[in-house]
């Protein structure tokens, strides 16, 4: 068992890929304490097997769809007449766009890397500081895993057997409330700073509007038929993908026959490296199981307090630590055996515990010193690391209180699927 901890522990310091540092440590547990070598492929095999995560390379293809046709411009474009008259009418818009991307994408990288390079152009060419463009843009890309759909909250939905639109329902409140509370501090700094502010033109603003609604209808069909019952999370990304490609082609024609190879192999390599963190964290959980680790880890949360308050407080604190280092799929694959028994002998509803794992999660994407979107938004729009740190700080205040809400008012979550879904 020693073997097996510290060889996870040095790969991951000495810089080795997550993937690769689970399945590698996981192996070697595997070796040094006799199991049939036969497990390691069983185990990877089944940590993917699902129906349900065939939805996560097919919204990641949907999300790359609309970045390369540049549907996610015309999204903005639209948020951009619809909010542009508030003070830092542009930082508004870029959280307006996370919202309605979110709608479609699932993936705070795509929003990242995609919308979030139209959105930091726009404001920086009409005078604001690079630092602050990407403070907002990576802060409102935490939105997308949070509102529907979401492929976070489909690896939730597979490993803990839960219903997916009731989560798919319960991240609608606390993506909007997230948004609110982003433009409240958009505002405090844009009176501050002065920044400028465009008049609102109704005109204008139907005109961009009915223009976009092509684009923006991805979005409404999904939670529609979420809704509906019209179909299954797997289903909806399937659709998200033919709808996509329809509008980009036929109605926007803006979508090239180059770009949509390009689209069909950064899709594949992103989803390969997704489902082959489940597989190889499957094989991790299974031997932490075997050796009664997992038991431990519980035992010692448990035995901190038995005042469920106090234990949701250790399971965020344990997570948003773990989210600023590793990537979401492999903690919620390696940490869900552990906190699931947890969560039920408290008689929490498994529904809003995946909602505020999965925020807590992917607040850590944005978290310095190690936050996946944080070094995207430097690689992709030129920000220097450093000042992209100090600029996200203020911006984690409005992430952290909708983490805090959501802890210690389920009804956010669970009120919405229980009023469409009974």
């Amino acid at each position: 068992m020693t073997v097996f901890i510290v060889a996870f522990v040095v790969l991951l310091i000495i810089g080795v890929p997550i993937s690769i540092s689970i399945g590698a440590s996981a192996v070697l547990g595997c070796m040094s304490l006799g199991y049939n070598m036969v497990v390691i492929g069983q185990k990877m095999v089944s940590g993917i097997d699902s129906f349900l995560l065939i939805a996560v390379p097919l919204f990641i293809l949907a999300g790359n769809l609309m970045n390369a046709s540049k549907l996610t411009k015309k999204m903005f474009d639209t948020a951009k007449e619809l909010v542009g008259w508030i003070p830092g009418g542009l930082a508004h818009a870029n959280v307006v766009a996370s919202i309605i991307f979110a709608g479609m994408s699932g993936s705070a990288v795509a929003d990242a890397g995609g919308l979030g390079a139209i959105e930091m152009e726009a404001m920086s060419t009409n005078g604001y500081d690079k630092e602050f463009s990407g403070a907002v843009t990576a802060a409102s890309s935490v939105i997308g895993p949070i509102f529907p759909p979401s492929i976070p909250l489909i690896i939730y939905g597979s490993v803990a057997s839960v219903q997916v639109e009731r989560l798919f329902m319960g991240g609608v409140v606390p993506g909007l409330l997230m948004g609110v509370l982003l433009m409240v501090m958009i505002l405090i700094f844009a009176i501050v700073r002065k920044y400028e502010r465009h008049s609102f033109n109704l005109k204008r603003f139907i005109k961009q509007f009915l223009y976009s609604i092509p684009a923006l209808g991805s979005p409404l069909i999904i939670l529609s038929g979420f809704t509906l019952g019209w179909f299954t999370p797997t289903e909806a990304s399937s659709i998200a993908v033919i709808y996509s490609l329809l509008v980009a082609i036929f109605v926007y024609r803006s979508l090239g026959w180059r770009d949509f190879l390009k689209c069909l192999k950064d899709s594949a390599i992103s989803s390969a490296n997704t489902l082959f963190i489940i597989g190889t964290a499957t094989l991790f959980t299974y031997v932490m199981a075997m050796e009664g680790i997992s038991r431990q880890m519980a035992d010692f949360i448990l035995g901190v307090s038995s005042n469920p308050a106090v234990v949701l407080l250790v399971i965020n604190v344990l997570l948003l630590l773990l989210g600023m280092v590793m990537e979401p799929g492999a903690i919620l694959t390696l940490m869900l055996p552990v906190l699931l028994p947890i969560a039920n002998g408290l008689g929490l509803n498994l529904v809003h515990f995946g909602v505020m794992v999965v925020l807590n999660l992917m607040i850590g994407q944005v978290t310095p010193p190690f936050g996946v979107c944080l070094f995207v938004i430097s690689d992709v729009n030129r920000v220097r690391l450093e000042s992209l740190y100090k600029s996200i700080l203020p911006f984690l205040i409005p992430l952290i209180a909708t983490l805090i809400l959501v802890t210690y008012l389920p009804g956010i979550v669970t009120w919405l699927p229980n009023l469409l879904l009974g």
